[in-house]
């Protein structure tokens, strides 16, 4: 099938390897401008974009995928079906209604659990032990259009939100050729959503990761991971006998449990270093202070000469 494709994330990328190794064509992708990054400030195109530049097929970079010019352009395509991965905009009826075979979405959760725009990140917040990614009808509402297939994935202990991105994004690319497959012959099975078991994964912000110390170490790690690479889980560090302040984010955990309740006040290190929580310990591994490089807990000690007593503490939104 001629398939336009609407994406802008690396997460998309396993799926446009198998679909370049499949029989249908990506003829147009449409996804968002490029913008600046890095110290330099250089404009960077998306994922997408680039690897659509390095197989030669047409780009479009717009802020608003309903103009008319950029719908006109869709159209000229003369789309048999338009896919959707991580693009970052609505899309509008005229657009959803132009294919003949539709058009439809990869989303990283089990819907119609964390629709939204960070599921793998709150899946890994909230404790899930199982998550997955499902090829849905694109709707009008976000992410609740009619399922055509579903994989699923253990949720790791521990494991960060961009490792268990790159796993779902693996796992989606044989199950999206597949449904394409299917909807070409005629074979393809709508399930309606069911709205009552429907929960949300709403956009991170920064203060989402502020760390709270009277929580239970479990859940901070919870937040450790979920949140890692973006926004981050970070608290303020201060040094008892200097006075010096320094924000932090960390990386990686893991939880110490303890046979008797935790005495001392939560976010301080104790005789071995490890951060009293609410409930249990926290044993930091990796971090990385603000406007420098990720490093190991040990360096970060050893360079500052982190003693017990010393704190993190909760940032103020």
């Amino acid at each position: 099938m001629n398939i336009v494709y609407l994406g802008s994330g690396q997460f998309g990328i396993p799926s446009l390897e198998a679909l370049a190794e499949s029989r249908h064509k990506i003829t147009l992708f449409v996804t968002q401008p490029a913008q600046p990054a890095g110290r330099g400030r250089k404009l960077t195109h998306t994922p997408a974009a680039n690897w659509a530049f390095e197989k030669s097929i047409p780009v479009i970079e717009t802020t608003d995928i309903n103009a008319p010019d950029i719908v006109e352009k869709i159209k000229k395509c003369n789309p048999d079906l338009i896919v959707v991965i991580a693009f970052g905009q609505k899309i509008g009826v005229e657009v959803r209604s132009m294919p003949p075979k539709g058009i439809i979405n990869v989303h990283a959760s089990l819907l119609p659990k964390y629709r939204g725009a960070a599921p793998i990140n709150w899946a890994i917040v909230n404790g899930e032990v199982e998550t997955g990614v499902t090829i849905i009808t694109v709707a009008e509402k976000m992410d609740a259009g009619d399922m055509l297939a579903q994989a699923k994935t253990p949720v790791s202990w521990g494991h960060t939100a961009d490792e268990l991105s790159e796993r779902l994004a693996k796992l989606a690319a044989p199950l999206l050729v597949e449904t394409i497959d299917k909807i070409e012959a005629g074979t393809a099975q709508y399930v309606k959503q069911d709205e009552s078991q429907a929960t949300r994964a709403p956009k991170m912000k920064k203060s989402d990761g502020f760390l709270d110390w009277k929580l239970p170490a479990e859940v901070l790690l919870g937040k450790i991971s979920g949140f890692w690479s973006w926004p981050g889980a970070s608290a303020i560090f201060q040094s008892q006998k200097t006075g010096k302040q320094e924000r932090v984010i960390f990386a990686k955990a893991e939880v110490l449990r303890m046979a008797n309740p935790c005495n001392g006040i939560p976010g301080t290190l104790d005789e071995n270093l490890n951060v009293i929580c609410g409930k249990d310990r926290l044993q930091i591994l990796e971090l990385k202070p603000e406007n420098s490089r990720q490093m190991s807990f040990s360096d970060f000690a050893r360079g500052r000469r982190i003693s017990p007593g010393d704190r993190f503490n909760k940032i103020e939104a």
